[in-house]
């Protein structure tokens, strides 16, 4: 490169391993090196390590989101469009499947809702990986197909192009077999560099936290949001935040069709009170900070008009949103064994269980079963007799069922029968 002559890849790590604070200059360089392959993967997975070990100023992860964001192309939908556009990102949790049902909702309120989201990977899963059990359905549109669908059903839920962020795609494999993902700073820009740079107006920010979620306590995840949030509103984005609860899962679902079933429940005017409920807080922040904070999504979802901008969301994406979703070829069932009151399920326990079933991916290039998860009869709160169903397993694979099983070995707490249970808040925190 160019600037290669005033700067060398050794001399950045060497900063940042010694606690120094990275130029604007070296930031540049070393994002750009690394993207055109002149930084080897060895000595970025050094500075990611001395930057998890060492952290970042805020100014330093701005700048290195801004020359992750400038690695490709830069979306500008202001213009396409005749409504203002907002999206929302989760930062992934077990039984999540709320931008399913958000993005119509919120679409049928008058924004316009470009939602680029991701697939899963571990316990987590991934909202293309849900979609795609929908016949005909495609994850993958052009910039202008994406507008096509956005003029046509007012919100898209699609895959990143390959044009948008590159640095990250290839940084974020690195961190992944490094051991350096949990850096706040490099997550924050990972997210954001993607969510700039896809053009939208204003962004809300779900952040999960609990056994479930990436975020394990709620001063890490209000130090996640707080990033996050910083950044977007550097970048002129409208960013604000919801830190929610991730010790149990969303709903009574975990898993690709499983999911897909239950948020068109939800659309339909049922569905679980907890996915309700974060449907509607995460819908309200996102017309607020669309400029629609007049419009109320729960008037939407009762009309049926969320229901209408979803099946003309999936009809637009090739889908066909009248077809059966596929359903496992077996299923086993897990009862409670004593008498009592359902005080705690473990998020991670049920994430991990679904991924061991097929619901998940250990690498990003494992194929997933569309009908294989859980479905959870006993959720926390709920009274259980000896021989009361907990949840099912369902997977095309039966030999699955004894890890998956393993996995679920301590994931229900249950207390006295008839002892008081108090829920937990959904939302725990708001930064904006």
């Amino acid at each position: 490169m160019a600037d290669a002559v005033s700067h060398d890849a050794v001399s950045v790590i060497r900063a940042k391993r010694d606690r120094g604070e990275l130029s604007d200059a070296q930031i540049d360089w070393v994002v750009a090196a690394y993207t055109a392959g002149e930084v080897a993967d060895e000595q970025m997975s050094a500075l990611a390590m001395a930057i998890l070990l060492n952290g970042m100023t805020r100014r330093e992860t701005a700048r290195w989101t801004e020359a992750m964001i400038r690695s490709g192309e830069r979306l500008d939908l202001s213009g396409a469009l005749d409504r203002p556009t907002v999206d929302k990102h989760s930062t992934g949790g077990v039984g999540d499947k709320i931008t399913l049902p958000l993005a119509p909702l919120v679409a049928a309120c008058g924004a316009a809702v470009p939602q680029l989201s991701g697939r899963g990977l571990g316990h987590t899963g991934g909202t293309l990986d849900k979609l795609e059990s929908i016949p005909g359905w495609r994850a993958q549109l052009t910039t202008a197909e994406l507008l096509d669908v956005l003029r046509s059903a007012g919100c898209a839920i699609c895959a990143a192009g390959e044009g948008l962020a590159p640095a990250d795609r290839r940084l974020y494999a690195l961190r992944d077999v490094t051991g350096t993902v949990e850096s706040i700073p490099l997550i924050a820009s990972s997210i954001m560099s993607k969510k700039i740079a896809e053009g939208a107006s204003a962004l809300v920010l779900d952040v999960k936290c609990g056994s479930g979620a990436f975020m394990k306590d709620l001063a890490s995840a209000r130090e996640l949001a707080a990033a996050m949030v910083e950044l977007g509103t550097d970048a002129g984005v409208r960013t604000r935040a919801l830190i929610t609860a991730m010790d149990a899962p969303l709903g009574r679902t975990a898993g690709n069709a499983l999911e897909v079933r239950e948020a068109v429940e939800v659309l339909a005017g049922g569905g679980p009170a907890d996915v309700v409920e974060l449907t509607l807080a995460l819908a309200r922040e996102m017309l607020d900070a669309a400029g629609l904070g007049d419009r109320d999504p729960a008037d939407a979802l009762a009309s049926g008009a969320a229901m209408d901008h979803w099946r003309r969301m999936i009809t637009a994406q090739g889908g066909d949103p009248d077809a059966p979703l596929p359903v496992a070829r077996e299923r086993h069932t897990l009862t409670a064994d004593r008498a009592g009151v359902v005080t705690g399920l473990d998020a991670y326990a049920v994430g991990v269980a679904a991924w061991r079933l097929g619901a998940g991916r250990a690498r990003k290039e494992d194929p997933v079963q569309s009908a294989a998860g859980i479905e959870l009869h006993a959720r926390p709160g709920d009274p259980v007799t000896p021989g009361t169903p907990l949840l099912t397993l369902h997977t095309d694979t039966p030999d699955r069922f004894p890890a998956a099983l393993e996995a679920l070995s301590d994931a229900y707490a249950l207390s006295a029968p008839g002892a008081p249970y108090e829920r937990a808040e959904l939302v725990l925190d708001r930064l904006a």
